[in-house]
């Protein structure tokens, strides 16, 4: 009788065994999925950020290329987006769209472009004022790796 018995708790702990396993295994695979999910929320947020951001700041940018007078209404989404830049991406992030916002005040106070000086700094290569925050989101992005 003590085979039957051991025979019995053997399959037992085995069907214990396999089903704790099997909700461990699934436990795993949701708590994976949720963490790929979150990132890929949190990847997507901070990529509609810094869109928005670099329309806005370019909009900005024409119009201080030819206008010396700004109206600090405009700046509010501008610095709403550096706000948000400063929750949702790393500090140099925010750095260097402080520093385009800086750069859009100084075009402010710089005297107006005409076409024919927009074609001359075209063609000396002037400084793109989003070129170092674009890289720096791209890098961003890509160091965050790629999601499933």
């Amino acid at each position: 009788m003590n085979s039957q018995y051991f025979s019995a708790f053997a399959a037992l702990a085995g069907s214990v065994v396999g089903g704790f396993m099997m909700l461990a295994s699934s436990w795993l695979s949701q708590k994976t999925q949720a963490r790929a999910a979150q990132l890929a929320h949190h990847r997507t947020r901070r990529e509609e950020l810094y869109k928005d951001f670099i329309e806005e700041a370019a909009r900005l940018y024409a119009d201080a290329l030819g206008h010396n007078e700004a109206e600090i209404a405009k700046f509010v989404k501008l610095y709403a987006l550096i706000g948000r830049m400063r929750v949702l991406s790393s500090p140099k992030i925010a750095e260097i769209a402080q520093s385009v916002a800086n750069t859009i005040i100084e075009t402010y106070q710089a005297p107006n472009k005409t076409f024919r000086d927009l074609q001359g700094v075209v063609n000396s290569a002037a400084i793109d004022p989003l070129r170092a925050f674009s890289e720096a989101c791209r890098d961003e992005l890509r160091s965050s790796g790629p999601l499933f």
